[in-house]
């Protein structure tokens, strides 16, 4: 069976633009991508105070990856221009997914950025759907998980939602754990992790766990 992929545009632009962005990706690109071949739905995150954003579309496997990056790339020069700054386009695949409710409207998300040796990142995917998982599902505000990766770099991005804020910041010294405690004895490198508003949520991902 085909992996689904993705394709994350992380935009760097300004704060008091955020607003406009969300409205421009739910009104005009959920639209128009809505009628490309393989096309599964997607996601926003964004940081109203410092203007970095990250939209993510899932795709139904690579050949539909690929035949959408044209398409894809003026879109997301289009929401360039309602946020400012630059985009940084990233093609991923969906290692793992499992959520337990769509999240809500006040939702919030912690992505964390792992690296490992390329030979090693089913180990980290494992990592996270052995150790982490299980541990996310008895959390209050959960809402669901994530893991996208890149093999040939040794990437993993690990993305957990949950219904508040203050759930997400209840949840913080095990995300702490994780990154700095466990992942390390596992030959894993937390390089990066950043909270988020999940401003839309309509990935559609198959659940795989």
């Amino acid at each position: 069976m085909a992996r689904m992929h993705a394709r994350s545009t992380t935009i760097y632009g300004e704060p008091g633009a955020v607003e406009a962005g969300i409205a421009y990706v739910r009104d005009e690109v959920m639209s128009e991508l809505g009628t490309v071949a393989g096309y599964v739905g997607l996601s926003m995150l964004a940081d109203r105070a410092t203007g970095r954003c990250i939209v993510t579309t899932s795709w139904a496997d690579e050949t539909a990856l690929r035949a959408s990056e044209e398409r894809v790339r003026s879109l997301a020069e289009r929401t360039v221009a309602s946020l400012g700054g630059a985009p940084v386009l990233e093609e991923w695949e969906v290692a793992a997914m499992h959520r337990v409710h769509e999240p809500h409207p006040a939702a919030a998300g912690r992505v964390t950025w792992l690296r490992t040796d390329p030979d090693g990142v089913d180990r980290a995917v494992d990592a996270v759907r052995l150790s982490l998982m299980p541990k996310l599902d008895d959390l209050p505000g959960f809402c669901g998980v994530s893991v996208l990766t890149r093999r040939a770099d040794g990437l993993a991005v690990a993305s957990v939602s949950y219904d508040t804020r203050a759930d997400l910041e209840q949840a913080a010294e095990g995300a702490r754990e994780f990154r700095e405690e466990f992942a390390p004895t596992m030959g894993i490198e937390a390089v990066d992790t950043a909270d988020f508003e999940v401003a839309i949520a309509h990935l559609r991902v198959p659940e795989t766990i």
